[in-house]
C-alpha cells in the first residue's frame, strides 16, 4: 500500500499550507519512545510549526541538538526504564511475566498519569500548544483530552494493544488463531487478562479516572490511551500487524518510524573483514539492556572461530572487558557503529527485539533472531515468528547453541529471507513524516472549526 492512497482517502481538505501553530511533543522517559518521535518532530519544525518537547531531562542534550525547547519533568518522577529498579527496588524480586508486568504498568505508567498532567497545565500557561503528540505509553494523555480539551496524536511505537475478537489478549505474547475453537479460547483468555491476570492494574487506573472526572468506560488498561486518542498513528503497516476484523477508526498506519539523522556528511565505518566473510551477523541489545551476557556474550560463544563475522555493537557496555575475553578475528565488538553502514552487508540480525531496532532490520531486509521477553518484547517477537520474519527464542538469556541452532535455521530455509524482503518493500511504500505532517494539519483544521472531539464520541 502506497502512502499517497492515504491522501486519496481523504478527500477536500487542503494541505497546500501549514500555518505557524504551537505543537507540544511529549514521551514517556525511554529511548524506544522518545528516538521514534524525532523525525516527525525535526519535519513539522522546518514546515514552520513551533514545536516544544516535554520529558526527562535525560534528554536536554539530544534536545539540544535538535534545538527544540524542552521542558523537563517537575513534579512528574523523573524515572527512566532504565532507573525502574533504582527507583522501585522491589521489583528485583518479581519473578512471573505477569505480575512484573502488572507492577510495571502501575508504577512506571498509570501513577505518572496525574503528575504529568500537573507539569502539562504549568507548561501550557507558558506554551499554550494547539495540540500535543505523545506515544502511546504515555499516560497524560487522556488527561490533555479529557481536562484540557486539547487534542492529542498519539504515536504507536511497539505492537497495537487494542482489544480484538480475533486475537488473544495484549501483553501475553500470544500468537492469534482463526479456527472456531482458537477463537473461543482467546475469548476465554481475553476475559481472564482483563478480570483476573490485569485486574489491579485495571482498577489503579480507573480509581484515578474516577478521582479527577475522567471517563473510562471501565476500558482494559491496554486500551486505554489507545482509545481515547483523536487519533493513533501506528509505527510499520499493516503487513508487521495481526489482522484485526474490528480496527478501531482512529488508527493509522504511516509506515516504520526512525530516529531522526541530520544529513551531514561523515565518513562511513568500514572493515576490510566485511568483504572477507561469506556469512555476516550483527548483534545489538540496544542501549537500554546493560547485561551484555544475556545475548552479546553467548552470540560471541556460539560463533567464535567459525567462518561467521560476528559484528557486535554494546552501547557502551562492557566493550573493553568483551574485546579482552574474545580477541578472536572472526568477532568485531565495538561500542557503536551506525547501521547504515553494516546492514547492507549482514545476512542475520540478532536483537532482543526492541521495535525501533526490529523496524530497522526489516527495513533492511534482514531476517532476525529474537531473544527478548519483558518491557513488551514478547509482543514484538511473537509478531517475528509468526509472520516467519526470523525465529524468536522466548527467552531473555538464549544458550550459545540455540542461537548457532536459529541463524543456521536462517541461512538454510528461504522463507525468512522471503518474508522480510517482502515487508521491507511494503514499508518503502509508506513516507512516515509526510503521512504525519498530513494528520497533523487534518486534524488541526478538525479542530479549529469544533475545537475538539468531545471524549464520550471517541469511544
Amino acid at each position: 500500500m502506497k502512502s499517497e492512497t492515504f491522501f486519496n482517502n481523504e478527500p477536500g481538505i487542503d494541505l497546500s499550507e501549514l500555518a505557524v501553530k504551537k505543537i507540544l511533543f511529549a514521551t514517556f522517559p525511554g529511548d524506544g519512545h522518545f528516538n521514534p518521535l524525532t523525525g516527525i518532530a525535526m519535519h513539522l519544525k522546518k514546515l514552520g510549526s513551533d514545536v516544544r518537547w516535554y520529558t526527562s531531562d535525560i534528554y536536554t542534550c539530544k534536545l539540544k541538538d535538535l534545538q527544540i525547547q524542552h521542558y523537563p519533568f517537575k513534579k512528574a518522577l523523573n524515572m527512566t526504564g532504565e532507573s525502574i529498579d533504582h527507583f522501585f527496588p522491589e521489583r528485583k524480586n518479581i519473578k512471573g511475566k505477569v505480575a512484573k508486568l502488572n507492577f510495571d504498568i502501575i508504577n512506571a505508567f498509570v501513577l505518572r498519569g496525574p503528575e504529568y498532567y500537573a507539569d502539562l497545565q504549568e507548561v501550557h500557561k507558558e506554551f499554550p500548544f494547539d495540540i500535543m503528540i505523545a506515544d502511546n505509553a504515555f499516560t497524560g494523555i487522556p488527561f490533555v483530552i479529557d481536562k484540557m480539551n486539547i487534542p492529542v496524536i498519539a504515536i504507536g511505537v511497539f505492537p497495537l494493544t487494542e482489544t480484538s475478537k480475533d486475537l488473544p489478549p495484549a501483553g501475553l505474547g500470544l500468537m492469534p488463531s482463526y479456527s472456531f475453537i482458537g477463537k473461543m479460547k482467546q475469548g476465554l483468555l481475553r476475559w481472564m487478562a482483563q478480570n483476573i491476570l490485569f485486574k489491579k492494574s485495571n482498577k489503579v487506573t480507573w480509581k484515578i479516572f474516577d478521582e479527577y472526572g475522567i471517563k473510562h468506560n471501565k476500558l482494559f488498561v491496554f486500551d486505554i490511551t489507545l482509545k481515547k486518542s483523536n487519533l493513533l498513528l501506528q509505527s510499520g503497516t499493516p503487513g508487521f500487524e495481526y489482522y484485526r476484523s474490528d480496527l478501531g477508526s482512529n488508527i493509522r498506519y504511516i509506515g516504520p518510524l526512525l530516529p531522526y539523522t541530520s544529513k551531514k556528511q561523515r565518513t562511513p565505518w568500514f572493515d576490510a573483514r566485511l568483504n572477507q566473510y561469506e556469512k555476516i551477523v550483527v548483534v545489538t541489545q540496544g542501549t537500554v539492556e546493560k547485561d551484555v551476557e544475556k545475548i552479546i556474550v553467548p552470540t560471541l560463544e556460539a560463533f567464535k572461530d567459525t567462518g561467521t563475522l560476528v559484528i557486535a555493537t554494546t552501547g557502551g557496555s562492557s566493550t573493553a572487558e568483551l574485546k579482552a575475553r574474545f580477541p578472536q578475528k572472526n568477532l568485531i565488538i565495538e561500542d557503536f557503529i551506525p547501521f547504515a553502514d553494516i546492514m547492507p552487508y549482514a545476512d542475520v540480525y540478532i536483537t532482543n527485539g526492541g521495535y525501533g531496532g526490529v523496524m530497522l532490520g526489516i527495513e533492511n531486509q534482514l531476517p532476525l533472531v529474537v531473544a527478548g521477553v519483558h518491557e513488551g518484547k514478547n509482543e514484538i517477537n511473537a509478531r517475528i515468528g509468526y509472520f516467519k520474519l526470523g525465529v524468536n527464542l522466548n527467552t531473555e538469556k538464549p544458550k550459545p547453541a540455540q542461537l548457532k541452532k536459529a541463524v543456521e535455521e536462517i541461512f538454510s530455509n528461504n522463507i525468512y529471507k522471503e518474508n522480510v524482503i517482502k515487508l521491507g518493500n511494503e514499508f518503502r511504500g509508506y513516507n512516515p513524516n509526510e503521512l504525519a505532517e498530513f494528520y497533523v494539519k487534518d486534524m488541526l483544521r478538525k479542530t479549529a472549526r469544533v475545537h475538539v472531539t468531545e471524549p464520550e464520541k471517541i469511544y
